[in-house]
């Protein structure tokens, strides 16, 4: 049986690398018909505590060499120049994929920040598709946003720090400017072009793979229905969980596991937080790369240098100050009962998988919509603080930060039921019978029908 090879070209963030391989060993599993390729891209900016391995004979991996472009530039610019020096490359990784005979050329399926390589795509005259490792609500966020910016003139500076509201489709609730992703925002560094470019290449693809389910975020998916877009098809949550620690024993959920990547202000505000809550906690604590630089936080040298004077002895008793953590391991921990977190799509699928109450604290990216979903749309988390940017001048006061781990603790009964409710459900949809397993199968017997006859 000749077999149908996709190619996926992921970001190479710890984030999407994952999520990547979850989806191509579920698929090559599923279906015998199918190989897969996974083209590794190496930037300058990123480090990565993931190594990706399959022992499957379906999936391979290509990595590519290191590129280097000619001009210095920041920001996000500077990711997506990366991402068209790369272009050659994974060219010619297809080519010889395609010379060497063992299979068909399926499509590609492509990282919603990878979309430049649709072009490669059609050079080799197959189809493209998006794997899209955020949730559905931000898909339509990034579709309503670039057609108003297209059709209507939208100027997105006008909302920058603004309570003025949008109504976009995919939110139950109007959305506040104040939670719209910052990298929108200005014209000087070509930043407002950035979100238009990418829906308008999202229309471009075949179909998007969205690593969601229904049931969470109905919606979203159900305002997809009456339009335009490419179809959708929720198919997550896509998780690593065999490598997870067993939970040690059945403890009171007591503790609050808290994580991020701060200056040295925040950091002495978030202690005296943490130590006037009175709750057991474990904070895993980083050092944020330099302000506007794009790269991967790193441990503090010596936490005693940048924590107030004395903390790590006031609280010996009751927390711990780590650098890294295994986030799944400590989540799926019998002792953990609320996670402080940055709202990136992984981290709440992974809280939602474990049941596990979140305060949202989101830093950058699109997490400040993820933030604002889970509190206003699904009545999924309390919040810290959900206009937080990382590059701002905002300190988040001790104050705010007490109050908000309090909320965490003794969140009401309403939103623990709804919790533990999507907890399993989020551990049915992708079984036989599942929404997920049924989107899926849909998506690859779509797929095997857009390839062109040879």
């Amino acid at each position: 049986m000749e077999k149908t090879d996709l190619v996926f070209i992921p970001f190479p963030g710890t984030g999407h690398l994952a999520a990547t391989l979850e989806i191509a060993k579920i698929m090559t599993l599923r279906d015998r018909r199918l190989s897969i390729t996974i083209i590794i891209m190496k930037f300058p900016f990123l480090s990565n505590h993931t190594t990706i391995t399959s022992d499957s004979d379906s999936i391979r991996f290509v990595t590519l060499p290191p590129v280097e472009i000619g001009q210095r530039i920041v920001g996000p610019a500077s990711m997506f120049e990366h991402l068209k020096a790369h272009i050659p490359l994974v060219r010619d990784a297809v080519h010889e994929i395609t010379c060497s005979g063992s299979a068909r050329l399926g499509g590609f399926v492509l990282d919603l920040f990878c979309v430049s390589m649709i072009d490669v795509a059609d050079e080799f005259g197959v189809p493209s598709y998006l794997f899209f490792t955020s949730g559905a609500a931000f898909l339509g966020f990034t579709f309503h946003l670039q057609f108003l910016h297209d059709n209507e003139g939208l100027d997105f500076d006008d909302f920058k720090d603004s309570d003025a509201e949008l109504e976009v489709p995919s939110y139950a609730n109007p959305v506040p400017g104040k939670v719209f992703p910052y990298v929108m925002f200005g014209k000087e560094g070509g930043n407002d072009e950035m979100l238009p470019i990418l829906g308008r290449r999202f229309r471009q693809v075949k179909g998007i793979m969205v690593n969601t389910f229904i049931e969470l975020e109905s919606h979203a998916i159900q305002s997809f229905s009456d339009t335009t877009m490419p179809p959708v098809y929720p198919v997550g949550p896509l998780l690593n969980t065999q490598s997870e620690e067993s939970a040690g024993g059945q403890q009171d959920a007591n503790a609050i596991m808290s994580r991020g990547s701060f200056g040295g202000d925040q950091v002495k505000e978030i202690a005296h937080g943490l130590e006037r809550s009175g709750h057991r906690f474990l904070w895993s604590l980083r050092q944020p790369p330099p302000t506007g630089k794009i790269g991967s936080p790193s441990d503090y040298e010596n936490l005693e240098e940048v924590l107030p004077e004395g903390f790590l002895d006031r609280t010996a008793n009751i927390g711990k100050v780590i650098g890294w953590a295994p986030q799944l391991a400590v989540l799926s921990h019998s002792a953990v009962g609320g996670f402080v977190s940055h709202c990136g799509w992984n981290s709440t699928l992974e809280s939602i998988w474990y049941g596990v109450p979140v305060a949202t604290w989101p830093l950058y990216s699109e997490q400040q919509l993820n933030a604002f979903q889970m509190v206003k749309d699904l009545g999924l988390a309390v919040e810290i603080k959900m206009d937080y940017y990382k590059d701002s001048d905002c300190v988040v006061s001790a104050q705010e930060i007490e109050i908000g781990l309090k909320k965490l603790m003794n969140i009401n009964d309403k939103v623990r039921k709804k919790r533990e409710e999507m907890k399993k459900i989020s551990r049915e949809v992708m079984i036989d019978g599942g929404s997920s397993h049924s989107f899926l199968g849909r998506f690859i017997e779509d797929m095997m029908a857009n390839i062109p006859c040879k």
